[in-house]
């Protein structure tokens, strides 16, 4: 599995519904995350570092996002880690902590958007679906203060006009028809 510390290409800019193998990889491997059970589990555990991940059968909405890159070679837990040690005061100050933690780092929604906005391409947040491919990562604000994330998926809708999501509320990863269920707070496009 390639790990990436350094060097992150920009995404080419290209037409919203443009195909793009990569975003298809990536939500297929969201995808294939809802044939398994795992339990909500926001608990803070000490993890191997690089390629730590939590009891496959435990965890939250950024941990699918995590897990569906790493089925693709990329270690999120590596990559937030490594920019959060060289920009810490770029990323949110919401918890207290004075230096970077490899063990929940990439665990949080807030530090997710900030490194996809910092490495990746920060698209719009417009109530369009035309605007959001497979592959792209939807940040929103939930019960009206609580950050969550999900991977959007190259399946529709039943009439066909919005993408599926995957994502995980607390029933584990589901794929669902929620793009526009909540206040949209980020969309990105992260390829590495």
């Amino acid at each position: 599995m390639a790990i990436l510390l350094a060097g992150f290409a920009p995404v080419p800019k290209s037409k919203p519904h443009a195909p793009d193998a990569f975003g298809r990889a990536l939500a297929q491997a969201a995808i294939e995350q809802t044939q398994r059970f795992v339990l909500y589990d926001s608990a803070y555990v000490r993890i191997t570092y690089p390629m730590g991940d939590v009891p496959a059968d435990r965890g939250v909405c950024a941990d699918v996002v995590v897990r569906a890159y790493r089925a693709l070679g990329h270690d999120l837990q590596v990559l937030v880690h490594e920019d959060m040690r060289r920009a810490f005061a770029r990323y949110p100050q919401r918890w207290g902590l004075a230096r970077a933690d490899p063990n929940i780092d990439h665990r949080r929604v807030p530090n997710l958007a900030t490194f996809f906005a910092r490495h990746g391409v920060r698209l719009g947040t417009a109530r369009d679906p035309a605007l959001y491919r497979a592959g792209d990562l939807v940040t929103w604000l939930v019960a009206g203060a609580r950050p969550h994330i999900g991977v959007v998926t190259d399946r529709r809708d039943v009439d066909g006009s919005r993408p599926l999501v995957v994502h995980n509320i607390g029933a584990g990863p589901q794929i669902e028809d929620v793009l526009f269920a909540f206040p949209i707070t980020g969309h990105y496009r992260f390829r590495p």
